[in-house]
């Protein structure tokens, strides 16, 4: 008999043991999107519940009610900088990502609070920023419920919120212009100077090209074999209708990236002198 109690006693450790290493699908997945945006990046993490049938808004979602915004656990943002968030200044940080739905207009909270999951956790005096977005009816059904960044550019983009027939975005700015200018100043200071780097944002914001060209010709100084440079050095010659001195520096840069069996270089510059013909 003792030896039959041992028997079942191994058996239930033994299922025990099973019991705890199982694994199943979670039913509303968690999503972490990492996004590189302005000079750092933004992270959302949520979860992704299924319509499964359901009707969503106003109803398994209550209309005029803080959601978390998904499922599970509660919804999370990262700033790695100040940005502003619809119309709201908000600093680097990480915030609770709340909202109230309605028919027409949704609220969007940011909130300090990192752990709401329910309507009664929700503390109000914690909010950072609100914003008010309206809410477009879409075309087309989502099953799984999604948050994208979207409409990506160098000082904003878009997040948007998806389910089932409704769709609604919030606005996201960043001032890169006045902190990339800020940094050119304060580098141009120092002895090892971001010649290059300074004369491609002013040629690609279309800032002052006479300043872009000199700092061209400093970053060739910097490195007289730097095939890029004189690339680049050629496209902004080509902007200012100096198409003979285009034309010259874009050949050494393909005498230059010859040398070092840059082929890429090679014909990047071969297809600005068609265009300079």
């Amino acid at each position: 008999m003792k030896k039959f109690f041992s028997v079942l006693a191994i058996c239930a450790v033994m299922c025990a043991a099973e019991a705890q290493t199982l694994r199943t699908p979670a039913p509303s997945p968690t999503q972490t999107i990492k996004q590189d945006f302005a000079l750092t990046s933004v992270e959302l993490s949520y979860s992704r519940p299924g319509v499964k049938e359901r009707k969503v808004f106003g109803d398994l979602v209550p209309y005029g009610k803080v959601w978390r915004t998904g499922a599970n656990q509660a919804t999370t943002i990262s700033f790695g900088e100040e940005v502003t968030f619809g119309d709201k200044k908000v600093p680097a940080g990480k915030y609770g990502l709340l909202t109230i739905p309605d028919a027409n207009e949704w609220t969007i909270i940011l909130s300090k609070q990192l752990d709401v999951t329910s309507p009664a956790a929700y503390k109000q005096d914690q909010d950072v920023a609100r914003v008010k977005v309206k809410a477009d009816e879409l075309p087309f059904a989502i099953e799984s419920f999604m948050m994208v960044f979207n409409n990506i550019k160098p000082s904003s983009m878009d997040l948007m919120i998806l389910w089932q027939n409704t769709a609604v975005t919030v606005p996201i700015t960043s001032d890169v212009e006045t902190k990339v200018m800020t940094q050119i100043d304060n580098l141009m200071n120092k002895d090892n100077r971001p010649y290059f780097n300074a004369a491609m944002y002013y040629m690609d914001n279309g800032k002052d090209m006479a300043k872009a060209l000199t700092w061209f010709d400093k970053a060739i100084e910097q490195n007289p074999k730097a095939f890029w440079v004189y690339h680049q050095k050629a496209n902004a010659l080509a902007k200012l209708g100096k198409k003979q001195e285009a034309i010259t520096t874009a050949n050494k840069s393909i005498e230059l990236a010859k040398e070092a069996k840059n082929d890429d270089y090679v014909a990047l510059n071969q297809k600005l002198l068609a265009t300079l013909k």
